[in-house]
């Protein structure tokens, strides 16, 4: 069965960065975002094993699928290449998902971040897009496709291998269209090309693009005084042909409803916005910041518990606002309770599993050097 692009809502709610309070997901509070994304009429969630250290998948069950009948929602959840040491593991991961959700079918499963490397190793090795197809047969998976942070030619390769993917997720954002790593507007275009649907994730960039220096949203405000930051972001990207849901990994009540408030009444980009947008753009990247978007993939096996993408924020902030005490006020507050950057032992298994590519060892020495003062 295709994917019916129509029936698809335009805003996912994404399940990676759930509120929290005092360190555990606030699920109260998730169910009430629950409540009101989908009483505007939408229903895609997406999740994946490893999120929230797989607390994630079982809030899913406690807030959407014991509290909303089964047929009301898309569920996408993914397979993990870096949790897989033998080809069991498909299966027994595969199981664990679906007796934490209690879902009893994904509508939407991904295998995990495919990029150059291990990961797209693991896949092929292992024989998962098979795999992924005897999951659909047997009715435990509805539409099947991958999660991307790869280069173009490997895009490429492996829709030219595997003709049987249904759609892709990529990281696409005004910011990233033409960043070097990230690939954005070229991955768009092959896509666009093979008449791929996608999903997009990391349409605000990690929030990046929500929290502007004054300079930069005074050009959205004298177009659209009342618009937020995020609206523009997420604008942008559903403005664009091709695009079937677009990921927010909402964390609060208020983020929600700046969200649904964006496509309840959703405007596509003017030409006059659309070169706001490019203005902005230019005048970003002339600021050079860590291209962190706090998927937190980092934290987890981390050794000495550095919040590496909260050190990353201290020192972005540093440097779009130089005269601002707060970043490093934040800073002395975050490391009262996690590591310093300067505790980093330079083990690597934060730079092997960054989507970004980010050098983190040598962007923790230089962080250190800043903040550890």
């Amino acid at each position: 069965m295709a994917i019916d692009m129509e029936k698809m809502p335009k805003l996912g709610f994404g399940l990676m960065r759930l509120p929290q309070t005092d360190g555990k997901i606030d699920h109260e509070q998730v169910c009430k975002m629950v409540d009101a994304y989908m009483a505007a009429g939408l229903n895609y969630f997406d999740t994946a094993y490893v999120y929230h250290g797989g607390l994630s998948e079982v809030e899913v069950r406690e807030a959407i699928v014991k509290r909303h009948p089964r047929e009301s929602f898309y569920l996408a959840t993914k397979l993990p290449a870096w949790a897989m040491h033998e080809i069991g593991d498909r299966d027994r991961i595969f199981q664990e998902q679906l007796e934490r959700t209690g879902a009893g079918y994904f509508d939407y499963y991904l295998l995990h971040s495919i990029e150059e490397g291990n990961n797209y190793n693991n896949y092929e090795k292992y024989d998962c897009f098979t795999w992924g197809l005897q999951k659909k047969a047997e009715g435990k998976i509805r539409h099947f496709g991958f999660s991307f942070h790869g280069t173009p030619e490997l895009l490429k390769k492996i829709l030219d291998d595997h003709p049987e993917v249904e759609f892709v997720q990529i990281q696409l954002n005004y910011a990233d269209w033409n960043n070097p790593v990230v690939h954005s507007g070229e991955l768009y275009e092959i896509l666009r090309e093979r008449n791929i649907p996608m999903i997009v994730m990391e349409p605000v960039k990690g929030g990046t693009l929500a929290s502007l220096t004054p300079e930069l949203e005074a050009i959205y405000k004298g177009l659209r005084p009342e618009a937020s930051n995020a609206s523009w972001a997420l604008r942008f990207v559903a403005s664009l042909p091709g695009v079937m849901t677009i990921l927010s990994g909402m964390s609060s009540e208020e983020q929600m409803m700046d969200n649904l408030h964006t496509f309840s009444s959703f405007e596509p980009l003017t030409e006059e916005e659309q070169q706001a947008v490019q203005q902005v753009t230019a005048i970003m990247l002339n600021t050079p910041l860590i291209g962190c978007t706090a998927c937190c993939y980092c934290t987890d096996g981390c050794p000495m518990q550095i919040s590496i993408p909260d050190v990353f924020r201290a020192v972005n902030t540093l440097r779009l606002y130089p005269g601002d005490g707060r970043p490093r006020m934040f800073y002395r507050n975050l490391t009262s309770y996690s590591g310093k950057a300067a505790d980093c032992i330079q083990c690597g298994q934060c730079e092997g599993v960054c989507p970004q590519h980010l050098p983190i060892i040598e962007l923790l020495q230089k962080a250190s050097a800043t903040l550890d003062q």
